[in-house]
């Protein structure tokens, strides 16, 4: 650069900032000597907020539009070098711009897995996933809080401090909801919404706002899913006696299509035997060397009584019994048991009309 160049550059006419790069939050004004013009023209555009630091010291903030810098708009650089009659010298300060668009598509994960203990399997190993979205909502403490002096600083750069805070959130509030690992899928929502609530402050504090905040998936380790994926296959088969049946029948039928000849022959019928043998056995289990289990010993009869205009039960005949004798149960009183249609006065039940004491018969005529 010439003498002439560098000395018609020195002072600055126009101050903006045409961002291209889509991931820079904070930039610096470039130009030299930091000397700005008197009556320069400012352009904030929409999504952007110009800061001027003067010696270090924060002053003034510019928020979207077109400036004239002078007096009026800037009161703090005006206390702070004591223009109280006004200026027309130039003037040194540092110009950031800060980008407050909405930075979208963040990720996090869990860099090592998360130790938990499961109700159905114990110790387990959870690895999870997901995006966030953020935007700087107060320029000046982001800028006193994560960038300082930096001259161009990008969202990237503040990526790892953010996932810390995420996944330090996301562990608590695993260990502390105690939900299975099969029903944390269903739950993932909830989570996020916890955790949305737990980090917001922290965020906050450096001086962004989290806007959104998503799970988009929470797993196991590759040998627990693929043992979870035996345990379900073996749910959809079922029966396991009719699977075997059917995946014989279809040996056979494969073997009989066999043109290899005896060979064929010999293991279609070995194996038709085999499958005749199984259900056999299945059939009469004395054939495998065990005793027939007797039925189940058949239930006695429970009712209900009608005492009080309520239903109370259900009693076995003991306690029929005891309530006849100590009179609770009486012969116009309604009982019900499973299997009949409605209520019914117990006299009409022969079971319970046996067990009320036999009135004697009247006494013969006296003459």
């Amino acid at each position: 650069m010439g003498l002439f160049d560098r000395l018609t550059g020195e002072f600055v006419d126009i101050i903006e900032w045409l961002d291209d790069s889509r991931d820079t939050i904070v930039w610096r004004y470039q130009r030299h000597d930091n000397a700005i013009k008197y009556g320069a023209k400012l352009i904030v555009r929409e999504s952007q907020v110009a800061l001027f630091i003067n010696e270090g010291q924060l002053a003034d903030i510019f928020t979207p539009g077109t400036y004239e810098l002078n007096t009026q708009n800037m009161p703090m650089m005006t206390t702070i070098n004591n223009w109280r009659h006004g200026f027309s010298s130039p003037f040194k300060a540092e110009v950031y711009f800060v980008n407050t668009k909405l930075f979208i598509d963040r990720k996090w994960g869990t860099g090592n897995p998360i130790m938990m203990r499961d109700s159905e399997f114990g110790v387990v190993r959870l690895r999870s996933y997901g995006t966030y979205a953020i935007r700087v909502t107060e320029p000046a403490q982001f800028i006193k809080e994560i960038v300082g002096t930096d001259g161009r600083f990008t969202a990237k750069e503040v990526t790892d401090q953010l996932r810390n805070i995420i996944i330090a959130r996301f562990t608590d509030a695993v260990a502390e909801s105690q939900i299975p690992v099969l029903d944390m899928a269903a739950n993932q929502n909830e989570f996020a919404k916890i955790i949305y609530m737990q980090i917001r402050p922290e965020f906050k504090a450096l001086g962004l706002e989290l806007e959104q905040f998503l799970i988009e998936n929470i797993s196991l380790p590759p040998k627990v899913e693929e043992m979870l994926d035996k345990r379900t296959s073996m749910g959809v088969i079922g029966d396991l006696y009719q699977y075997t049946q059917f995946q014989t029948a279809n040996a056979i039928e494969d073997a009989a299509k066999n043109p290899g000849g005896g060979a064929g022959e010999g293991l279609g019928m070995g194996m038709g035997f085999a499958m005749a043998n199984q259900m056999a056995n299945k059939q009469n289990p004395q054939l495998q060397g065990g005793t027939n289990t007797p039925p189940p010993l058949p239930q006695a009869d429970q009712y209900f009584l009608g005492l009080e205009g309520k239903s109370k039960g259900p009693f076995s005949m003991a306690q029929i019994k005891e309530a006849i004798q100590s009179g609770k149960l009486q012969k116009d009183t309604l009982v019900w048991k499973q299997g009949m249609p409605e209520w019914t006065a117990a006299q009409e039940l022969t079971a319970i009309a046996n067990l009320f004491p036999a009135a004697p018969p009247p006494l013969p005529p006296q003459g």
